[in-house]
């Protein structure tokens, strides 16, 4: 039996929430483990998803809470369905049985005792596959130590340089800080970025750490800045994947003038400062993602 915190400290926020005994943390999470579906996934990175697919575990629940979250029916209205982790052990061993490249835990960062006693299951079980940590970035680097031999993939977002939109974004105003600190944790675990074939870029990759950072409209300079600590830090040893699919919701204002998608202008000009920067290890995105739909319905598959 896994024991969750009587004061929770899981993420950066630190609540103290008695989990243990059903009090819910600011991410939401009290004492149960929901997931929201568990199903072969064909829209992250190519080295991720490849051919295959990807084993994403969408978990329900989010410590970050983003005003723009493009999951939110998951990471703030919290559906999703109740399992054990006996049950989320034997979910994993199900996707490899289905083909999956990797195990794609998406969101686990409030789960992430139960989720490390799932991992360690499952390969007892003889699950092999390689594990991809699918994270916002605000994680403590308590918790990725932690992770210390059960993860070898690191799909991190780098959302802000700045404290202030941090902060009317996401309520997190210490994110740059505390995002840094994870990255090196992540990037000191794992490693340099490694394909199995590093002449194709397409390829399956081993370990590593991905980067991503999603352009917000009117706010280039700050991913100036994001792109910039990133490629000067770790230089072609993290992949860095720059998006532009933010799409505004109708029906969950935003703020901050989050109410268009971005132009073509502004992601041409993020991206132009990026290679300019020397960025070459990076996946970029053509236009017109945003009106396609990445997001996969939550309707309890695969739990």
């Amino acid at each position: 039996m896994t024991s969750l915190p009587g004061s929770c400290t899981l993420c950066p926020r630190a609540c103290g929430a008695d989990r243990a005994h059903g009090q819910r943390g600011q991410c939401g999470a009290a004492d149960e483990l929901r997931v929201a579906r568990a199903a072969l996934h064909f829209w992250e990175e190519p080295p991720i998803s490849g051919e295959a697919g990807s084993g994403a575990v969408f978990f329900s629940h989010c410590p970050l809470r983003c005003s723009y979250c493009q999951n939110i029916e998951i990471s703030q209205d919290g559906v999703g369905k109740d399992i054990a982790v006996e049950r989320l052990a034997e979910i994993f061993c199900e996707l490899e049985g289905k083909g999956a490249l990797n195990l794609n835990l998406v969101t686990p960062t409030h789960y992430r005792l139960q989720v490390r006693a799932a991992l360690i299951l499952a390969r007892q079980a003889g699950c092999s596959l390689p594990v991809v940590y699918n994270t916002s970035g605000y994680e403590t680097v308590e918790s990725i130590e932690a992770l210390e031999g059960l993860v070898d993939i690191y799909l991190t977002d780098f959302k802000y340089a700045s404290a202030e939109l941090a902060g009317a974004l996401s309520g997190a105003p210490d994110y740059p800080e505390v995002a840094s600190a994870a990255l090196d944790a992540m990037f000191a675990q794992v490693g340099r970025y490694r394909l199995q074939d590093p002449d194709d870029p397409f390829s399956p990759l081993e370990r590593g750490v991905i980067v991503r950072h999603l352009l917000l409209p009117g706010h280039l300079e700050d991913s100036r800045k994001v792109i910039s600590h990133v490629q000067g830090r770790y230089g072609d040893g993290v992949c860095l994947s720059i998006m532009n699919q933010y799409t505004p919701r109708a029906d969950r204002p935003a703020g901050e003038g989050l109410d268009r998608a971005v132009d073509e202008t502004e992601y041409s000009a993020l991206v132009d400062y990026a290679l300019g920067l020397g960025v070459t290890n990076s996946f970029m995105q053509e236009g017109g993602t945003a009106e396609e739909s990445f997001i996969p319905p939550f309707d309890n598959e695969g739990v």
